[in-house]
């Protein structure tokens, strides 16, 4: 009879999960990203974070401050606006030249090939 009960309840959750799943996908949860209405001059600088209250108007928001503040004393009615957040586009597809002591899985350009002896 346990082990009947344990099946069914399998069942019944492999079947709901993917509905959980799929509501919780559709906006309005807690990882939805708002940040495009917020205006360019208002962003924190890097390293430093503010809070942004819903409903409040852009000039009237608290001042930015560090972060660990921040996500301590935001509100039921806010959110917590990080300044590492807005990087440029041009920066973002910089590759920076790894450390000289990372080896390269790749060849030298000046390397001859090996010389294979039978």
């Amino acid at each position: 009879m346990k082990q009947l009960k344990l099946v069914l309840t399998f069942a019944l959750a492999t079947t709901l999960a993917p509905l959980f799943a799929a509501g919780a996908q559709q906006g309005g949860g807690r990882g939805e990203k708002r940040t495009h209405d917020i205006p360019a001059a208002q962003r924190p600088p890097a390293g430093m974070c503010r809070i942004w209250l819903d409903d409040v108007p852009a000039g009237q928001q608290p001042a930015p401050t560090d972060c660990a503040t921040a996500v301590k004393n935001k509100p039921q009615n806010g959110r917590v606006i990080f300044g590492d957040d807005y990087v440029k586009k041009e920066e973002k597809g910089d590759k920076k030249a790894p450390p000289p002591f990372v080896k390269s899985f790749t060849k030298p350009e000046s390397a001859p090939p090996p010389v294979r002896r039978p």
